[in-house]
């Protein structure tokens, strides 16, 4: 949060946004722990209903409050610490191989690492799922704009809509596909990078293998070798051997093969 937190309490009645300029509602109030930091923020959303937030979701620059979506929060919880906690246990697994560590603590802490990941894992597919569901949503909404402004533009076409009022409409439905898409796009680029955390998260060690000489490649040439060659035409039907080829090469510099 960019505001001090002592001027939070000026933020009531002011809209809050999400990240993509749609109105979620108003701050009625905040809800403070003992000590009198800032745990939640009650929100009286578009529809007249309400609900209440943690803290963390908003982020206030200046007059502006933005909501910020709560699966790319927790989305970016998962790609932060699935890596970290796999990392530690391979680290983990590296003190156990040069005997720094004892074979009972290793186990001990590997089984935790591995029941922490499993659970974060479980919990990141279900996000996964949620990411899926939205980027359906978002799908099934520009599919119904787009047929909104077929109807407007039909509509407009045989003069039942003025002109004022299409550019009107035609503006804001662009400007709500915008929107959408936008919003398309942040959740399937979620769903990407969820995806590849699950997939590498436990990358296999490399196999050591020893290391085979490679064959010596032979140098390219960039001496000239000139060759002056003798050729006989290959005789069709002959019954005498054939004459030997004669060849003859002259070398400048070294000679590539």
């Amino acid at each position: 949060m960019s505001q001090p937190t002592s001027n939070l309490f000026l933020s009531i009645g002011k809209p809050v946004k999400d990240e993509y300029g749609r109105l979620v509602g108003r701050i009625i109030s905040f809800a403070t722990s003992p000590s009198g930091k800032f745990e939640s923020v009650f929100i009286e959303q578009s529809d007249g209903r309400f609900t209440k937030q943690p803290m963390e979701y908003l982020v206030f620059n200046g007059a502006e409050i933005t909501f910020i979506s709560k699966i790319k929060s927790k989305a970016a919880v998962f790609c932060d610490q699935i890596p970290f906690i796999w990392r530690k246990d391979k680290a983990l697994k590296d003190l156990a191989e040069k005997r720094k560590i004892s074979q009972v603590l290793y186990q001990e802490l590997h089984t935790n690492f591995t029941t922490v990941l499993s659970q974060l894992r479980k919990d990141a597919q279900l996000l996964i799922d949620e990411v899926a569901q939205s980027i359906k949503r978002c799908e099934e909404d520009l599919t119904a704009l787009s047929y909104g402004v077929l109807h407007l533009e039909l509509e407009h076409e045989i003069g039942k809509v003025s002109d004022d009022v299409y550019r009107t409409a035609f503006s804001q439905l662009q400007e709500t596909m915008k929107r959408t898409s936008a919003e398309k796009t942040d959740m399937e680029s979620v769903k990407t990078k969820l995806s590849n955390i699950l997939l590498g998260d436990t990358p296999p060690a490399p196999e050591l293998k020893p290391q085979q000489p490679e064959p010596q490649k032979m140098p390219e040439q960039k001496s000239k070798v000139y060759a002056e060659t003798v050729r006989e035409p290959e005789p069709e039907t002959s019954e005498l051997p054939e004459p030997p080829v004669v060849v003859y090469v002259k070398e400048v510099g070294k000679a590539g093969i």
